[in-house]
């Protein structure tokens, strides 16, 4: 009789645990995604159990677009393309194409694991792309994530890469924390989150000298960031002076910050999503990339601690 103990199987896929020091991350096989970052037992991302997909698609990794393209639709040379809509509501095609993806094991070693995806040529994209996503816990401790698109297309593609992590604080409620996030335009979206314009930030979207989470319900993408180092960072900060951070690299020109009441068993979440382009990169132009045959195009990010 085969003794062999079973292999767990979780909706997410095949789990992947970096450990160093105090830190932990969980990297999975859906998506791409963070699972789960934390340090010294302190959860500093949201997370999600075995049997359950990422909620709110917490933590997942976004190619070839971010956010949102309207109605599915953009032209390539004049010509319609249409996208699945996948987000019925507002008639919408949302965060790209390999939300529902397995990524493959392309390396892996005791600090970091690097997985990939194949975007294959299909209606309203006819391209092919491998994204590949390094995750790596650094001698900091700190989580260090790099995206890469490659055009294996015969023709230039349009790309636009990002992510999609919320941020917690152990088990302080996310309501008592302040939220800093260094933008001085947002972006005006209708109702359907599809920018219509841009306008300098104020009142409750300006989060630039902190903003208490508890009375904030934002769903808006930020540019305009303050870099300092070639990195722009955004902050949860706790009362006891613990606080949390995202940063982004120069290649991610925008910042989508998303609070809200509706993530199961958190009163409030806060997503902090850097993103190389908006919504609507396709039709609006901005922030998109297009990427040569052969080419490739990439962004970091990370998160950091300072827990005393």
């Amino acid at each position: 009789m085969d003794q062999t103990t079973p292999v767990p199987r979780h909706a997410s896929g095949r789990q992947y645990e970096l450990r160093r020091g105090d830190a932990l991350a969980v990297v999975t096989e859906l998506a791409a995604g963070l699972r789960l970052y934390s340090r010294g037992g302190t959860q500093l991302t949201e997370s999600y159990g075995d049997g359950e997909i990422p909620p709110g698609a917490t933590g997942i990794t976004l190619a070839p677009w971010a956010n949102r393209v309207e109605d599915g639709l953009w032209y390539l040379n004049g010509r319609k393309q249409q996208l699945d809509i996948t987000e019925v509501s507002r008639n919408n095609a949302s965060h790209g194409l390999l939300r529902n993806t397995s990524y493959g094991l392309v390396d892996e070693s005791e600090f970091s694991v690097t997985l990939e995806g194949v975007v294959f040529p299909q209606h309203g994209y006819p391209f092919l792309l491998r994204h590949r996503v390094r995750y790596e816990l650094a001698g900091d401790l700190g989580l260090v994530v790099r995206q890469t698109l490659i055009n294996d297309s015969q023709e230039p593609a349009p790309v636009v890469l990002g992510a999609h992590p919320y941020l917690r604080l152990g088990d302080v409620p996310s309501g008592e924390l302040t939220v800093t996030v260094g933008a001085g335009t947002r972006l005006v979206t209708d109702a359907r989150h599809i920018p219509r314009g841009t306008e300098p930030v104020s009142g409750d979207f300006d989060l630039r000298g902190g903003r208490l989470v508890a009375g904030l319900e934002i769903d808006s993408a930020y540019t305009d960031l303050e870099f300092d180092g070639r990195v722009a960072r955004h902050t949860l900060h706790a009362a006891d002076g613990r606080s949390v951070s995202l940063w982004q690299d120069a290649a991610c020109g925008y910042v989508h910050v998303f609070i809200t009441t509706e993530f199961p068993g958190r009163a409030k979440a806060v997503a902090i999503e850097p993103m190389t382009g908006p919504a609507n990169a396709f039709n609006s132009g901005d922030g998109l990339r297009w990427l040569a045959p052969g080419e490739e195009f990439a962004m970091s990010w990370g998160i950091s601690a300072s827990l005393g």
